[in-house]
């Protein structure tokens, strides 16, 4: 590996490390006040649109991307 590749790869690194990417699944209004605290919270980057389980579910699920620091 040469230097810039190593360096590249450690750019990489790091700015992954500076987002938390999670998969919420819940009641909307459960959501809802998540998404109210990471909004407040100054945390919150990107949220995806609700979309729902399916079938009889009624739960969404919601696609969540967080600042770590």
């Amino acid at each position: 590996m040469t230097i810039r590749e190593r360096t590249y790869a450690r750019a990489n690194n790091q700015r992954a490390a500076q987002y938390t990417e999670l998969w919420i699944i819940g009641r909307p209004e459960d959501i809802a006040a998540m998404v109210q605290v990471a909004s407040a919270s100054g945390r919150l980057v990107y949220i995806s649109p609700p979309t729902r389980m399916g079938g009889d579910d009624t739960r969404h699920r919601r696609y969540l991307r967080l600042r770590t620091n």
